[in-house]
């Protein structure tokens, strides 16, 4: 990875406090079924250089301090670091205005995702909960969510991502196929209600197409 300079405008956090925020995320996800079977991940800045993240195998639903460990953002990997973990790593590097990311598995998310993994986009457009992501203000917007192939090596899916990010407008997460959804804000607060609108419009989005 390269190496990543600070954004001034996010404060630096202490391990004990972005570990809060990461368990906030994981628990807010596990409350709504978002992450069964102990899937799903969860990150927080807490400096240019480092993270706290979800560790493996973890129960997302009941989370505990334990289970949340800090992880380099761009440095060697963490002996308990999930394979998903680079996922978060990598947009933390490309994106210093990011502050906090989470990965959910929703059933909504997932379905879209494989519908519609040949046009490469979800586009959502005319709802007003888009008004719930930071800095959209009206309705008549349209949010096109990249969707990228699912790989199992994930280095090499979070450079692919990368590479789609740079060639889509300006968003708030992107789908794996048949896998799951990235979320992200500048504080966990941000991710948390970003979360709650995805959901809701993945939902409205698949009951529109008729095929709940």
């Amino acid at each position: 990875m390269a190496e990543t300079s600070p954004d001034l405008s996010l404060p630096e956090l202490s391990f004990a406090d972005a570990a809060d925020g990461v368990i906030a995320m994981a628990h807010y996800a596990g409350a709504k079924g978002l992450v069964p079977a102990t899937s799903g991940n969860f990150s927080v800045r807490m400096t240019a250089t480092h993270a706290a993240v979800t560790a493996t195998g973890a129960n997302k639903a009941a989370l505990v301090r334990d289970e949340v460990i800090e992880a380099e953002i761009a440095g060697a990997k963490h002996p308990r670091a999930s394979a998903e973990a680079p996922l978060h790593l990598v947009r933390y590097v490309h994106a210093p205005e990011i502050g906090a990311i989470s990965h959910i598995h929703s059933l909504a998310a997932t379905l879209l995702s494989r519908r519609h993994e040949a046009e490469g986009v979800l586009r959502l457009e005319g709802w007003e909960l888009l008004k719930a992501f930071s800095g959209i203000h009206t309705h008549e917007t349209v949010m096109e969510v990249p969707i990228v192939p699912n790989d199992q090596d994930t280095d090499r899916l979070a450079m692919l991502v990368e590479r789609r990010l740079r060639e889509s407008p300006p968003g708030f997460g992107y789908l794996i196929a048949g896998h799951g959804l990235y979320v992200w804000g500048a504080t966990y607060q941000d991710v948390l209600r970003h979360m709650e609108a995805f959901e809701f419009l993945l939902t409205a989005q698949l009951y529109e197409e008729g095929r709940p």
